[in-house]
């Protein structure tokens, strides 16, 4: 057998034959030249045409899905991108070629950008995809549809592609790029399916090639040894067995309490989520109805969305993000053009403090659907960095009547958590952004994933420093990143002392059974464990190890 080592992000066993996407679309050697504007109106079509498709199939996902498609729709309808091409013609060239050469120049700016900006390379090389099959007749590139569950290969996969898989015949995924944050860790946790990314040599997999993929692991395992094959499937299948039979609430062992909820996009998210044995919402995304929208939606508009999603939770608790924009997530109407590094720039709450109007019409509207709420209604502001800031937004929530608290996100954040929480009546960590902006890495890298893992001794150690500062006020600290459904980490940071673990309510379950098989004391030796270790493969190890 042959074992290739990635970044295991969605627990379980998948086998089958490797199949990859349809081969990207090719420029035509004989292209005819035209003019710039001629090419620049045919361009502006074919890239509306593509747009309204990824619409489309927004409009038929939800959840994070939901929410990438339509930011992908948005970069195809760039003004940028269309100047780069218009440019590009000028100088000679074809439409497709032209269209190849900007999005490539438009790539260098996303990279150079870092941070979230250039985790959207990936989802910018599909539009142009699907631009060039839009202008030369070619097939729309995706995923294929196997007669038998099969493994999906792919250096990357665009968001178009990952959030229409199907689980019954896509067994699991296995990327060479992305890291434990990108999109395709996202969806395919939002959908269940067995995942590894950051996997060297997985791109001279040869289509057909007899797979096994450890979500658990991080192994992509070439020509399995059906014996291993079957012992670890039965492994699988037992925890998924376990995790079924879960009813919650969430607790460890000796009956310490921690919450188990959901991350939701929208009112048909949260009805699925309350279909489960979440105990409510630890993370409203309300970034939909702005992404879908040219214009700031009204307040009454906005209070109609919301309001599905306190609905479908009744009286479970909902906590509602406001507006999380910029960088990845640009709005024409309130993110600032050509930022020279998006990542570190104009996003979340900093658009609320330069447009105070943006807030105070966002927190009308939350206060107005949560009047015939029958659940508890808290609200969270993201990217906060300051005393200042917490208390300022602190001050606006409770003006309507709201329970207020902030995302921590941002190290300085984390080091003043025991102030700002003199402020605020609890806190959520972010873990995906902390990673970024603690260790210097680019969540998208695969070269740096080992840096922006979530069982990071770095990281770990500045969730702990919030869990105490949280301990210390009484008050509630949560996580909301996708370190919360990693069942074996949510073991380790209810040792560290969080109270409230949110992620994909389909990983709801195994991180309930994983907490229940424990007790406190056994969570907060696997803590201890974690903290010392010198790298998060050790610091796996050892909460392992602690955890028997």
């Amino acid at each position: 057998m042959t074992i290739l080592q990635g970044t295991g992000v969605v627990p379980g066993i998948g086998t089958g034959p490797a199949v990859r996407p349809t081969p990207r679309p090719t420029v035509p050697d004989d292209e005819p030249e035209v003019s710039a504007e001629e090419g620049a109106e045919r361009f502006k079509a074919a890239a509306e045409v593509v747009a309204q498709r990824l619409e489309q199939r927004g409009s038929n996902a939800s959840g994070p899905a939901a929410e990438i498609l339509l930011a992908t729709a948005t970069l195809a309808r760039d003004r940028g991108l269309v100047g780069l091409v218009s440019a590009q013609l000028g100088s000679g060239s074809g439409l497709a070629s032209a269209t190849v050469a900007a999005v490539e120049q438009l790539s260098d700016m996303f990279r150079s950008a870092g941070g979230l900006m250039a985790e959207r390379v990936t989802d910018l090389y599909d539009v142009r995809d699907r631009v060039i099959a839009e202008l030369t007749g070619q097939a729309e590139p995706g995923i294929p549809m196997p007669e038998v569950p099969s493994v999906l290969c792919a250096d990357d996969l665009a968001p178009a592609d990952t959030a229409g898989l199907d689980p019954a015949v896509i067994s699991a995924i296995a990327t060479s790029l992305g890291g434990v944050t990108s999109h395709t860790t996202i969806i395919s946790r939002q959908l269940g399916i067995p995942c590894v990314v950051g996997c060297a040599g997985l791109d001279d997999v040869e289509v057909g090639t007899d797979l096994l993929v450890d979500g658990s692991t991080g192994e992509v395992v070439l020509d399995p040894d059906p014996q291993m094959a079957k012992e670890r499937q039965d492994a699988a299948e037992a925890a998924a067995e376990a995790a079924r039979s879960w009813t919650g609430p969430g607790s460890t062992s000796d009956r310490h309490a921690v919450d188990i909820l959901a991350n939701v996009q929208d009112g048909p998210g949260a009805q699925r989520a309350a279909e489960t044995n979440v105990q409510g919402v630890g993370l409203f995304r309300t970034e939909l109805c702005f992404l879908s929208s040219d214009t700031e939606p009204t307040v009454e508009q906005q209070a109609a969305i919301y309001r599905e999603v306190l609905d479908a939770m009744g009286e479970r608790k909902v906590v509602i993000r406001t507006l999380d924009a910029g960088s990845d997530k640009p709005l024409t109407f309130a993110t600032l053009p050509d930022e020279p590094n998006p990542a570190l720039g104009m996003r979340g709450m900093r658009l609320g403090l330069r447009d105070e109007g943006l807030m105070d019409r966002q927190l009308d509207a939350i206060a107005e659907a949560a009047k015939d709420s029958k659940g508890d209604v808290w609200v969270m502001a993201p990217m906060v960095a300051t005393e200042g800031e917490a208390v300022w937004f602190a001050a606006r929530a409770r003006e309507r009547g709201l329970t207020p608290g902030v995302m921590i996100e941002v190290p300085a954040a984390a080091l003043l958590a025991d102030r700002i929480l003199k402020h605020v009546d609890f806190v959520s960590i972010g873990t995906n952004d902390l990673s970024q902006y603690a260790l210097a890495a680019d969540r998208m890298s695969a070269d740096l994933s080992h840096l922006t893992d979530p069982w990071q001794p770095a990281l770990l150690a500045l969730v702990g420093q919030v869990a105490r500062a949280g301990r210390d006020a009484g008050k509630p600290v949560g996580v909301c990143g996708e370190a919360a459904a990693d069942p074996l980490l949510g073991c380790v940071l209810a040792g560290l002392g969080v109270t409230s673990l949110s992620a994909a309510s389909t990983a709801a379950p195994a991180v309930g059974t994983s907490l229940a098989t424990h007790t406190l004391a056994e969570c907060e030796k696997a803590a201890e464990a974690a903290l010392a270790a010198t790298d998060p493969r050790a610091a796996r190890e050892a909460a392992t190890a602690a955890l028997g």
